[in-house]
């Protein structure tokens, strides 16, 4: 009865790291390059009462054993980095990856970091930037009053100047990617950072032969997260919490009529 009460308390723990992951996912349903985490868990330790392949006799083996498990706990919440669905905008800065890689950001700290969401602005300098303001790396600065701003789907940039037709090219926009993309460190505002997990960056230019994705000017990449989906998960979930508290009620219920006996 012990072990019922600790398995059964780890499940409701278990359960209950399972929909505080769920309600995040539901809060960042139309965050703009959101990606999913998705628990997973791991069952614990085990008691050998009986060890399988035990001997049984002098020639014959035990063919199962006995083992009594101790629950269960949250091994891990994974990045889920499916695409998430296009949405498009009026804005001609807002960038879609279709396919592999992230936005390289240059944070006001000078680190590189991470992004999926590519819904860029201009600061007073022309730079091309973040709704935070942190830089677009390598750099992309576009004139003022420029016109007629293409990014190509190889990431190459141009505009054309009022009173002018020729178009000048204002930079050249990289992706980066990672051998685990899973092993990225969520900083918060949509932003990653390389870990041992994820392996280095690769860069390289959209499109090209390391497997990046292609650049979509003009729209923004939603937030991945199915709403029904993340509602059938916390069903379930609720329900294995509300299972795992009858465990520890009638696992209570035993000890009350053993305690009652020893009267």
């Amino acid at each position: 009865m012990i072990r019922a009460l600790y398995s059964a308390a780890s499940g409701m723990t278990a359960q209950q790291m399972n929909v505080d992951n769920i309600a995040h996912n539901l809060a960042n349903a139309n965050t703009a390059g959101f990606k999913m985490r998705r628990a997973q868990f791991q069952d614990l330790m085990y008691q050998n009462v009986v060890q399988p392949g035990a001997a049984a006799g002098s020639q014959s083996v035990v063919p199962s054993g006995l083992q009594l498990g101790l629950g269960t706990r949250t091994a891990s919440n994974e990045i889920v980095f499916t695409q998430g669905d296009f949405s498009q905008t009026s804005n001609p800065l807002d960038l879609v990856i279709q396919g592999q890689g992230f936005f390289q950001i240059q944070r006001a700290t000078g680190d590189l970091a991470y992004m999926r969401a590519g819904n860029f602005q201009q600061n007073k300098d022309g730079n091309l930037v973040t709704s935070d303001g942190d830089l677009l790396n390598p750099q992309i600065t576009i004139p003022q009053g420029a016109q007629s701003i293409t990014i190509a789907p190889d990431g190459t940039v141009t505009y054309t100047q009022p009173g002018q037709t020729a178009a000048q090219v204002a930079g050249q926009i990289q992706l980066a990617n990672f051998p685990n993309p899973a092993g990225l460190n969520s900083l918060g505002r949509n932003l990653y950072t390389p870990t041992d997990a994820s392996g280095d960056a690769v860069v390289g230019n959209p499109g090209g032969q390391e497997g990046m994705g292609t650049l979509l000017q003009g729209y923004t990449e939603q937030s991945n997260v199915s709403v029904v989906d993340e509602f059938v998960n916390l069903i379930v979930s609720q329900r294995a919490y509300e299972a795992n508290s009858k465990v520890v009620k009638a696992a209570d219920e035993m000890y009350q009529q053993m305690n009652n006996v020893s009267q």
